[in-house]
Parts: structure tokens; sequence; C-alpha cells
């Protein structure tokens, strides 16, 4: 039913457990793709075929798929496949940057697909995974169910704006210092890297720690030279490839039911993330109380009940 790269499949036999955010794979390898291999995991394998398979995009750019732990206790339903993206977490590393593009690592959800013989596909993606959920959706691709958009990066010039609001509500010094550090091109000062970490406490992660720094204990490294290539130092400063990124204009062709979800003091501002819905047909908007960027960190039950009840209203009910 499924065509696997053959002898670079590790499979599990874990199918009676229930399933929760810590379960091991079922299914684990890599998958050929331009440039090199990336690392997935599969959790629900019984329901393949059966059900469509959601497929998680990590953040960034130069993440890794541990951020999307909690979407594994959606495997009791669906086929729950998160996956590293070349060049970070478990996936080949490459110098070659030229692979590091919005439409290379769109490229690889249907590398995944093809590998894994997924008909129908959900796909989901938080921050610049958003991203890419986004670019997948609105080329319409055959098998696409629907899309769930978290916290997601769609137009920089506007993620910028957003952020630049939320510095106008830090501590007037704390503000001084980013724009000033910015405007000199001496963002690797103590001082810059302090006022960014304030900021974080308030539009990252307001709990500390942070409730999902538990599904990154040891694991795999992301790529901090790829963030920076791609964005750039910090959040809410963006000097890399993705400066002038706008997916915005072409929101109106994903034609699948969307769930669009942020935090009620993201970096992907509540007020920009329901105008963004708003361009996408039969859409529906869910804001996390009092969470930041970190929304499936800072309240991962509604969270994921969020997503559930989407996915159910969506897909249908469950044979």
């Amino acid at each position: 039913m499924i065509r696997l790269l053959a002898a670079l499949i590790v499979a599990f036999s874990f199918l009676s457990l229930p399933a929760s955010a810590h379960q091991d794979p079922e299914i684990a390898g890599y998958i050929q793709v331009d440039g090199g291999r990336i690392w997935y995991r599969l959790n629900g394998a019984e329901h393949l075929g059966k059900r469509p398979a959601i497929i998680v995009m990590h953040g960034g750019p130069g993440g890794t798929h541990r951020g999307n732990m909690p979407y594994v206790q959606l495997s009791d339903t669906y086929p729950v496949i998160l996956y590293d993206q070349l060049g970070t977490g478990n996936s080949d590393r490459t110098a070659d940057k030229s692979e590091w593009t919005v439409e290379h690592f769109v490229g690889e959800i249907d590398a995944i697909r093809k590998a894994l013989d997924l008909r129908d596909v959900v796909i989901a993606g938080h921050s610049w995974g958003g991203t890419l959920a986004a670019e997948y959706a609105v080329r319409r691709p055959e098998g696409l169910k629907a899309a769930i958009l978290s916290s997601p990066l769609i137009s920089t010039h506007q993620w910028l704006a957003d952020n630049q609001e939320w510095i106008d509500q830090l501590p007037a010094a704390t503000a001084a210092t980013i724009r000033k550090h910015e405007a000199e091109g001496t963002t690797n000062a103590p001082e810059y890297r302090a006022a960014e970490q304030e900021f974080y406490r308030h539009h990252m992660c307001r709990q500390t720690p942070c409730p999902g720094q538990r599904y990154r204990v040891d694991g795999p490294k992301g790529n901090g030279e790829m963030y920076e290539y791609m964005w750039g130092p910090t959040e809410f400063f963006a000097p890399g490839t993705l400066k002038d990124y706008d997916v915005s204009p072409r929101l109106k062709d994903i034609n699948v039911p969307t769930l669009m979800v942020c935090g009620e003091f993201d970096e992907a501002a509540p007020k920009s993330c329901r105008r963004f819905a708003g361009m996408i047909d039969g859409s529906s908007t869910i804001i996390v109380p009092d969470a930041g960027h970190a929304t499936m960190a800072e309240n991962e039950p509604m969270y994921v009940s969020a997503v559930r009840t989407f996915l159910t209203k969506a897909l249908g009910a469950r044979e």
C-alpha cells in the first residue's frame, strides 16, 4: 500500500499504544530529494489509505520536526508525518545554498507524497512551515484535502511591520537598543541579544521555561546558518533572502478548508492572521489566548483540540 525507500526505513510496532506526543515513530527513514536525503517519521500507519495523511512542516528556516511533536497525538485517527527539511535536523546537511529556496522546500512535500504513496493529504505548517503550507495550497495539488496555517509567515513586509508595533510596546530603552544595533549592523552585540530575549519573553514563548522545550531534549540540531541566510539575525529583523517574500496575493487560490491559528501576542500578529484568513474562502481562525509565537507549546491541549475539531469538520467524522 505504501512505497517506501527500501533499506532506508526503520519500522517499529507501537500500534497498540494510545497516541501521545512522545510516541516513537512506527516508520522512520530517509527520502531522496534534490540535493540529498530528508529524514521523516510516521505514526498512525494503520490509517494509511483510509484517512488523509497529515504532513507537518517545521519552522525556521533551519528548525527541526521536534517543535511539531504535538501533532503525533492525532495519529489515533490519521497518518501523521513529521520531517526535517534538507540541511537541518536529521536530514542531510548541504553547503549548497542554491537549495535553500521556497521552491526547493515546497518540492519536498511532493517527494514525501511520492515516496510514501500518499493520495490524500492535509498539509500543516508552523511559522516558516506555514509559509510552505500556504505555498503548497495555492498550487491546488491533486489530493489536497485541507490546510493548517499555524502562525505563518505570509508577507515579510507585514510580519516586520507587526513586530515593529510589538517593539513599540517594549520599554523605551529596549526598543531603542534594538533599532540602534539594527541600523548600525551590530546585531551580534550583547546589548542587542539581551533586548532580543526581552522581546521573545513577550512574543515567542510567554512561559518560563517554555513547555515545548521538553520535546527538544536530545533532539537533532537546527541550522542557524540557514536561518540567518534566508531570514536574518532575529525574528523581527529580516535582511535575508526572504526579505521581499509575499504569498498573500495568491491566498485566494486556496480551495480547500483552511485553519489559521496564532497566539494572542504572536509574532504573526492576530490582526494580520485574521486578514490573511479572510482572503481564503471558507477559512476559520483560532487565536490562542495569552500565547506568543510558540502556540503549540503554550497551550498544547487547546491547540490539538482545535486542529482535531477542524479536521473532523473539514474531512468528516471517522467512519
